[in-house]
């Protein structure tokens, strides 16, 4: 297994807001490569900006990761221009079900986006870097995909999906020299936790959780899991029968 503990050639999704944007000016800096890409131009114009002013080469792309032939042409594209060291699957949503049940529409969209959308961006990554026998590939999960919530079930669901994804596909790729990483945040500051009305423990910013993601990626840590009094929270809930938990689950403010 190989990967660069230092990368400098760095593709991130979803990187116009939130962990991805944070993620991005972390890891901009003179001789750092960055393929950018996100759904807001003015958001993904400003991150780049701060980017190259870090001295990094930006390529900023507004791209839907559900578009599985542009996501395979413009991941092609940036390996071919500079060989990717790391791909970091970010993007991602998130919808609750305030009204007490959550829209079938709603829900597919969620899948679409958090699961097929890491799909459409690890697959063109893998297929480029098995050839070279090395890479690192970052799944970005939840905490809430540890135990299914009520007030959100496809996002839980989506992040349950992809965090038990990421960590069948670590063993399967090791044959091919690359790692995969699956981190999994609680709150974090960003476009989709500005709509809670609720309290949200251990909010933490998102530039804070970016540099603990980075270091723990630059470690090839498999699991990044934070913080780990949520991680301990979702554990007790896990661990304690459903008879328990749900009625305490469903009880507790639903994500608008």
């Amino acid at each position: 297994m190989s990967y660069a503990r230092n990368p400098h050639s760095i593709l991130i999704t979803g990187a116009s807001s939130g962990i991805g944007a944070a993620l991005a000016v972390a890891y901009a800096a003179p001789g750092v490569t960055l393929a950018l890409s996100g759904r807001n131009q003015a958001r993904l114009d400003d991150i780049s900006t701060q980017c190259r002013e870090s001295g990094a080469e930006v390529f900023a792309r507004v791209i839907n990761v559900t578009d599985i032939a542009g996501m395979k042409s413009w991941i092609d594209e940036m390996d071919a221009q500079s060989p990717l060291d790391l791909v970091i699957a970010n993007a991602g949503i998130s919808s609750g079900s305030a009204r007490d049940s959550e829209e079938e529409a709603q829900t597919r969209s969620i899948f679409s986006v958090n699961l097929e959308g890491v799909l459409n961006t690890i697959w063109p990554a893998i297929d480029a870097m098995r050839p070279r026998k090395t890479g690192q590939l970052a799944i970005v999960a939840s905490i809430a995909g540890f135990r299914g919530l009520p007030g959100a079930p496809a996002y839980s669901a989506s992040k349950a999906a992809v965090l038990n994804y990421g960590d069948a596909l670590r063993g399967m790729l090791l044959v091919d020299g690359i790692h995969v990483s699956v981190i999994c945040p609680g709150y974090v500051v960003s476009r989709m936790t500005d709509t809670n009305t609720f309290p949200m423990p251990f909010l933490m910013s998102a530039d804070k959780a970016a540099g603990t993601i980075k270091r723990r990626l630059a470690k090839a840590k498999g699991r990044i899991v934070f913080p780990w009094p949520m991680l301990w929270l979702m554990r007790v809930l896990q661990a304690l029968p459903i008879a328990l938990t749900d009625p305490f689950l469903s009880r507790l403010p639903k994500k608008n």
